[in-house]
């Protein structure tokens, strides 16, 4: 995102906030926070040299997105009247996009010239047969609501695995008639694919379990690509969202002041501080020329503050961005780098994320490795969950030796560190009666913490185990 995108954003955001204050244009408030997110989708789609890829992408997520709201809709929230007036936003903005080819021009709103119309008309017939096909449905087996779990767990796994994407990437390219020789995983870059994923398979989850409140296909479509969190987060529950989608947004000062404040800090964090610390933050390229301790410590620390506030910075950005709206999207980022042990680093970074494993990975699985007819000790069942939940995150950001060892890291720390504090009591109580020691003693835990998850970060700035192992040599004087 570049700062001329951020203040189209923000003009989006305040024509959303204008309908809220004019009771004449409150009607309008929805349609324009569904088609803003629906013109955002493609035009912040990077740009890919499978022809045509850029446009099919963000229409393949409206298809995800319309299937999974078919599958957990209610059979009264499906009926055509009450969903007429989105459908009819989404193809004709689809449309729209797809006409602006017969300009001539490489791309106005979307990264590259859009494919032929024909072809974008059959696209959207499919979505509208996809709309009737669902309507129909009576009723939603589990095993169904599995399935599509599944296969949103399977696409993630084809996007994230470079061997796989690159087939994929190869197959495309013979089918739209260029070389195959030249695939690339890096060809298939599928925007907010992510989070969209996370918010599918938690309304998905949900509808199993009977959690899901009812939700029409425009508060669906909202709440799945609502444009502030698309990209970076945080991610939502669909049941908070709909509390201030839902709710009549009263524009006041306090409130476009405190969304201006969070936007102003992003926009420091992200375009000034962040920017800044990437010049001289830990990579591949520098990891490889180092020749000295003491300046592989400030690669590290630039990384280990970079991306703190690049991703923090994007969040502030997206928490602006929503109030102006009146939708108050929940907090990511809460000092994490102040905590003193990991679990309390974990339980105040990217928060939501960490939220969302421990409700539909770890607490089930520990649920199940507790309720087993042999249950396994307790210390046995708490390194079990807490090494696969970080596996799975580190798998998440990206299929690859490096990210498993990160949550193995992770992981492992926790399971160390759970394992001190429940040996430690009786010492923590003996400090916590002698205030003076026991500010020494929560300042060595801070550094130490601190230290352990800025090391961990070698293993997922670097993209092999060779160069994060030479690496680690380097930081404590060997290599």
């Amino acid at each position: 995102m570049s700062l001329l995108q951020l203040l189209i954003l923000i003009t989006a955001a305040l024509a959303v906030c204008l309908c809220s204050a004019f009771k004449p244009l409150s009607k309008l408030r929805l349609p324009f926070m569904l088609g803003f997110s629906i013109i955002v989708l493609f035009w912040l789609q990077p740009a890919l040299p499978i022809r045509g890829l850029d446009f099919w992408l963000p229409v393949g997520t409206l298809l995800l997105v319309l299937g999974s709201w078919g599958l957990t809709a209610a059979p009264e929230e499906r009926g055509l009247r009450r969903n007429l007036r989105p459908l009819l936003i989404i193809v004709g903005l689809v449309l729209v996009l797809g006409f602006t080819r017969l300009l001539g021009v490489k791309g106005i709103l979307t990264p590259s010239r859009p494919p032929q119309l024909w072809l974008i008309g059959i696209a959207m017939v499919m979505l509208a047969g996809l709309y009737l096909f669902t309507a129909r449905i009576k009723s939603v087996s589990r095993i169904l609501l599995g399935v599509s779990v599944a296969g949103l767990i399977l696409l993630f796994v084809v996007l994230k695995f470079p061997a796989l994407t690159q087939v994929v990437s190869s197959t495309l390219r013979s089918l739209t008639g260029q070389s195959a020789s030249t695939a690339s995983p890096f060809d298939i870059r599928w925007l907010g694919f992510s989070y969209v994923a996370f918010r599918l398979i938690h309304t998905l989850r949900d509808r199993q379990s009977g959690r899901l409140p009812g939700v029409t296909l425009e508060e669906f479509f909202i709440f799945i690509l609502f444009f502030p969190a698309f990209t970076a987060g945080p991610i939502d529950r669909i049941e908070r969202f709909l509390k201030d989608l839902r709710s009549e947004t009263a524009l006041s000062a306090e409130n476009l002041g405190q969304a201006g404040s969070r936007l102003l800090l992003g926009t420091i964090k992200k375009f000034i501080l962040a920017d800044l610390l990437a010049m001289m933050a830990l990579n591949a390229t520098n990891a490889a020329q180092l020749h000295s301790a003491g300046w592989a410590w400030v690669l590290l620390y630039a990384y280990t503050f970079q991306i703190f506030f690049d991703f923090s910075g994007y969040t502030d950005i997206a928490i602006g961005l929503g109030g102006i709206m009146g939708v108050r999207l929940p907090e990511n980022f809460k000092h994490p780098y102040l905590q003193t042990n990991l679990t309390q680093f974990w339980n105040n970074w990217h928060m939501t994320l960490t939220q969302w494993f421990r409700v539909y990975f770890f607490n089930p699985l520990t649920r199940v490795l507790r309720l087993a007819k042999n249950p396994a000790p307790m210390w046995v069942v708490l390194l079990v969950t807490q090494l696969a939940t970080f596996v799975l995150i580190g798998l998440w950001h990206g299929i690859t030796l490096n990210f498993i060892a990160w949550g193995l890291w992770h992981g492992l720390g926790l399971f160390l560190q759970n394992r001190y504090s429940d040996r430690a009591r009786p010492l923590t109580t003996w400090l916590t009666e002698r205030p003076r020691l026991n500010v020494v003693s929560r300042g060595f835990s801070t550094l130490l913490t601190f230290h352990y998850v800025a090391l961990g970060w070698v293993w997922f700035a670097l993209p092999s185990l060779d160069l994060s192992l030479k690496t680690f040599a380097r930081l404590f004087g060997g290599g």
